[in-house]
């Protein structure tokens, strides 16, 4: 007998149907762009901090409680963070987990942003924009990695449960989440046009 334990869970779906999440994401491309433009701290910060690209991360990093269509995009996702706690079986109340975050990121061509995870949230994750072909996918590392010491690398062509780690290709109106303590990436942006995610953080309130 071969029992799967710990398993690491990574919800992806569309954020709601083609013709709503198109209007949506007018609005939101529009009020992005204008937030990476005139956010002067925002600018400052991403020249230290994500170099070539620009995030509201360290300046703006609340959109969703002064811009209504961001708070629209956040009742959506209020959904998919509801189901995703059912599926893990966290004992609380899922409407205990409120959105405390969300900023714009703008990747432009060559644009990485390293290894790093969500600390002290409980569910983050990103919204996808615009995804041009051969934009970089979000790239997850198994949580257990500093323990395996002498355990060998895995075959090229391993099952995705065996794998260290897994991407997953974004695809515009497209979420993605995931607890906040898994380490994740996003490798460089091979595509000659911007690449544009919102990101996340829900906390237990």
């Amino acid at each position: 007998m071969i029992k799967t334990l710990f398993p690491t869970f990574v919800y992806y779906s569309p954020l709601q149907d083609a013709a709503k999440t198109k209007v949506l994401n007018k609005d939101l491309k529009m009020e992005s762009l204008k937030i990476a433009e005139i956010d002067e701290e925002g600018q400052q910060w991403s020249q230290k901090n994500y170099k070539g690209g620009f995030t509201s991360y360290g300046s703006m990093a609340q959109l969703h409680q002064f811009s209504t269509t961001f708070n629209d995009l956040e009742k959506q996702i209020d959904k998919h963070v509801r189901k995703f706690v059912k599926h893990l079986e966290m004992d609380i109340n899922p409407k205990e987990l409120r959105m405390s975050s969300c900023w714009v990121n703008i990747m432009p061509s060559n644009v990485i942003h390293t290894m790093h995870l969500h600390p002290l949230s409980v569910i983050s994750g990103t919204y996808y924009l615009q995804t041009p072909k051969n934009c970089s996918a979000i790239k997850f590392e198994d949580p257990r990695m500093d323990s395996f010491m002498a355990s060998p690398p895995r075959k090229h062509d391993a099952k995705v449960h065996n794998q260290r780690y897994h991407s997953i290709e974004p695809q515009e109106g497209h979420v993605v989440l995931f607890e906040s303590w898994l380490r994740h990436e996003v490798p460089a942006n091979n595509s000659d046009k911007e690449r544009i995610s919102i990101s996340f953080n829900y906390d237990w309130v």
